[in-house]
């Protein structure tokens, strides 16, 4: 078996199941004596949670670590077990060093695609001249980095754009998240395993340019490697990566702190302007009308490196084109155009496939 990777049964989840079997839950954290479930829309508390008895933590806890073939007690190095499956991450920290009491995170991360097209208009995930420019940026073979809050839908906006990818990909994670042949079938992919012990991400980027990739998909940008994601984009490969950021303006400074080089600050910036294109942060926010919560994509930006032609020096530049979920400006990168030429896109913001959308919640509203 390989190590971490968990074999179990459904009913060995217990009281968990309901909320692993629930399509909408992405996240389930039982912290000592509350269990808080994170959806769509949100984070919840659950009221009861009368099932979640002592008996059984300490059994699903034990059953884990036997499974995985790993100690789990309050001794240095056996306090935090970590396991996954197929579609589920799971953390557990033993009370002795989580105050609030044993600590249990499930994430799940599904092989299929939440969202469509229709639903990302008619949920207001995006304006649908957004949702053209995302996929004709796609089809540009541009490079994407999707920020945002912890469990705001990164990832999942990152599979969702996969499905525009036409060559071939290579998956680089350490946990299955994104599940590109599964949502993809017939495409061409690879995808890596990360284990900082044995393939650390800087090597899985070092071999995945051996393995002739058109794309990179980083499932989360978090230390140095992403400078060997640079240099990969340098070489013409496109890519998709996530990041922690809570604004698309601060991903350039927060790629540079992950690299860490500070004599070298500023010839890093310069890279991350000229490589990243597309800048995309995710939200939360509540309908005014419903007063229901929803994922929408709050900023979207493109990164640019440019001549001024009038001061005579290389800058940098932020073209923001979404604010606070509204497309605030239609201008964009020379580059960035001159890319959706070559593909024969002449208007960004409009592409078939949200035509055909819209054409058919016209009509469906015509029917009713």
């Amino acid at each position: 078996m390989k190590e971490n990777v968990l074999e179990i049964k459904k009913e060995d989840f217990g009281p968990f199941l309901p909320y692993l079997e629930n399509p909408l839950v992405t996240d389930i954290d039982f912290q000592g004596h509350s269990l808080w479930i994170t959806d769509d829309k949100g984070t919840h508390k659950v009221e009861n949670i009368a099932d979640f008895t002592e008996t059984f933590i300490e059994t699903f806890c034990c059953m884990v670590a036997n499974r995985v073939n790993k100690q789990f007690n309050k001794s240095r190095g056996n306090n935090v077990l970590e396991a996954e499956t197929d579609t589920l991450r799971i953390e557990i920290v033993h009370e002795s060093v989580a105050l609030s009491g044993r600590s249990i995170t499930i994430r799940k991360s599904m092989p299929y695609i939440k969202q469509t097209l229709e639903s990302m208009i008619t949920d207001k995930y995006c304006e649908s001249e957004t949702l053209a420019l995302l996929i004709n940026c796609v089809k540009s073979k541009l490079n994407f980095a999707f920020c945002g809050k912890p469990g705001v839908g990164k990832t999942e906006l990152l599979k969702f754009m996969t499905q525009f990818i036409t060559d071939k990909a290579v998956t680089i994670e350490d946990n299955p998240e994104i599940h590109y042949g599964e949502i993809n079938p017939g495409r061409p992919y690879q995808e890596l395993k990360v284990d900082e012990e044995r393939f650390s991400y800087t090597t899985a980027i070092k071999t995945c340019l051996r393995l002739n990739p058109k794309w990179i998909l980083l499932s989360e940008a978090r230390s140095e490697e992403v400078a060997y994601l640079l240099e990969a984009w340098s070489t013409g490969v496109s890519g998709m990566t996530t990041l922690h950021t809570d604004s698309v303006r601060k991903i350039p400074d927060r790629i540079v702190n992950m690299i860490g080089n500070e004599g070298d600050t500023s010839n890093i910036r310069n890279t991350v302007y000229e490589f990243l294109n597309v800048g995309i942060l995710i939200g939360r926010r509540i309908d005014p009308d419903t007063n229901k919560r929803y994922r929408y994509i709050n900023q979207m930006c493109f990164f640019a490196r440019e001549f001024d032609t009038v001061a005579k020096v290389t800058k940098n530049r932020v073209y923001m084109v979404v604010e606070d979920g509204h497309i605030v400006s239609n201008t964009l990168p020379a580059d960035v155009i001159k890319a959706m030429k070559k593909k024969y896109i002449d208007n960004p913001f409009k592409c078939k496939e949200v035509d055909a959308v819209l054409e058919k919640l016209k009509e469906g509203g015509a029917d009713e």
